[in-house]
Formats: structure tokens, C-alpha cells, sequence
């Protein structure tokens, strides 16, 4: 089943990968990973060396630590899915980085987030959409194979 999936997605296009560290969209979600780790490891030990430069309000609760519990998960998620290479994940971060980055921008189009949360969204925002210009660079470069099914 695997194997069918990857002769008739349209990421197959992309071909196997030799040297998938190398491509131009692993070493976007490789960097929007390492911005991840820090962004989580400051918000779970030091919340306040990164929110009050921005004149966010620093929390006393635990959930500003929780997010950066979850801020951690998903930089490591990015690290590995951009050494091991597989196109189908990058496009995903794509679409999760965009849908981040909207959340955001929502929240303080409605009042709910200062406008400083715009930052974390143009960041999200950006790092997307380099990785979906790098992923359809090499696929536009790559030659159109046949599919299997015709």
C-alpha cells in the first residue's frame, strides 16, 4: 500500500532524495525547527527573556511553560522530519505553519492577543512559505514521470 502511495502522490514527483538533508526545503523546516527549540526552551525555562522584549506580559501560571513544552515537540518533529527526508511531511509542516500563523493573526484581529503576537505569526507565515517555494522549486525542476495508472 505504501508503495502505491508514493507512485501515484504528486510529492512522488519529487523522486527518492540522496541527499535529503540538502534540499533546499529540509534546511527551511531544519531552521524553522532549531526557532521551535529555542522559542520552546525560553518559554519553559526563562518565559521572560522572550516576552518582555516584546512588551508581552510574562505568566505566572504554567501554561506559558506547557506552551513551550509543546513549542519543544514540534522543533524536534521539524529536526527529524528534515533529516529523514520525506517530502509528504514537509509539505505538512506547510499547511500547519499557515494554519498557525492565521490562529494567530485571528487572535489579535479579535482583540484576544496584543498586536505583538503578529511577530510569532509573520515568522510562521514566512517560514512556510519558504518551504512551500523550496518544494516547488525542486518539483518544478524534476522530470514529469509518467503515472502508473495510465
Amino acid at each position: 500500500m505504501g508503495d502505491l502511495f508514493n507512485k501515484v502522490h504528486p510529492m512522488a514527483r519529487l523522486g527518492p532524495l540522496t541527499q535529503p538533508t540538502s534540499h533546499p526545503a529540509a534546511r527551511s523546516v531544519r531552521l524553522f525547527g532549531l526557532y521551535l527549540i529555542v522559542t520552546g526552551t525560553l518559554l519553559l525555562l526563562a518565559p521572560a527573556l522572550l516576552l518582555s522584549p516584546l512588551a508581552l506580559p510574562v505568566p505566572q501560571d504554567v501554561w506559558v511553560r506547557v506552551t513551550g513544552v509543546l513549542a519543544l515537540a514540534l522543533g524536534a518533529t521539524d529536526l527529524l522530519t528534515a533529516h529523514a527526508g520525506p517530502p509528504l511531511l514537509w509539505r505538512a509542516t506547510v499547511w500547519r505553519r499557515l494554519a498557525a500563523g492565521a490562529t494567530l493573526l485571528g487572535l489579535v484581529a479579535a482583540g484576544i492577543a496584543p498586536p505583538a503576537v503578529i511577530l510569532f505569526a509573520a515568522i510562521d507565515i514566512a517560514a512556510a512559505c519558504w518551504t512551500a517555494w523550496a518544494l516547488r522549486s525542486a518539483a518544478a525542476s524534476m522530470p514529469e514521470r509518467p503515472h502508473p495508472c495510465t
